[in-house]
């Protein structure tokens, strides 16, 4: 009996080191609550609400839901502390994550295959590579994960992540002023869904570089 008491498990406790991964996940609950919330006239559910994506509406709220919830559950999956004390929790939350992200990336090929065509080619192609990279990203971190290549998992995980945070940077980007004077949606928006997603990825592929040589 005694034995068994001293075997148990240590309590989840918080200190210093937590505050700045509790801080940068509250950041981005708080953008994608202000990204989703920039949605809620499509919850209407009317033609006039949702307009182009009237007759695919369900696949929208699909997609901007589990989008949502890839969000904020993808960044609990790079908390050490988190990881260490429960691999089982963690492994609840990596599947958690990798469904979302499989419900909200097929519903948006539907999208950008079909009613992204009516802004223009660029626009849908851009839609269309992007949600591609999103899907073989997640696909090939649990590919990892079943291998046991933890490395290579983690490694594709931050990749599959970067390319989740790109939704709503790209999409709070072009809400903003000085981003629209740049020239009207159908102009901008593919150049700065190509940026959201293949500058972070590049950065960290530097990163990634610069760790190997020493």
């Amino acid at each position: 009996m005694m034995e068994n008491r001293f075997n148990k498990k240590p309590l989840f406790s918080l200190d210093r080191a937590d505050i700045f991964p509790i801080l940068f996940w509250c950041l981005i609950v708080f953008l994608t609550w202000l990204f989703m919330h920039g949605a809620d006239h499509f919850l209407i559910l009317t033609r006039a609400a949702l307009g182009k994506y009237f007759e695919l509406r369900w696949f929208l709220i699909a997609h901007i839901t589990a989008g949502g919830g890839a969000l904020v559950m993808g960044f609990i999956q790079f908390w050490p502390k988190l990881r260490k004390y429960s691999w089982k929790l963690h492994r609840v939350i990596g599947l958690l994550y990798l469904m979302a992200i499989l419900v909200s990336s097929l519903c948006a090929m539907v999208l950008a295959f079909s009613t992204a065509y009516e802004v223009n080619w660029a626009y849908a192609f851009s839609l269309q590579v992007w949600v591609g990279v999103w899907i073989s990203s997640t696909a090939i971190a649990f590919y990892a994960a079943l291998q046991r290549k933890f490395q290579l998992h983690q490694e594709w995980m931050v990749r599959s992540y970067l390319v989740t945070l790109a939704f709503i940077l790209s999409g709070l980007a072009i809400k903003l002023p000085f981003i629209q004077r740049l020239g009207s949606f159908d102009e901008i928006s593919p150049s700065l869904f190509w940026v959201g997603w293949s500058v972070p990825l590049y950065i960290y592929q530097v990163i990634l570089s610069s760790r190997t040589r020493k």
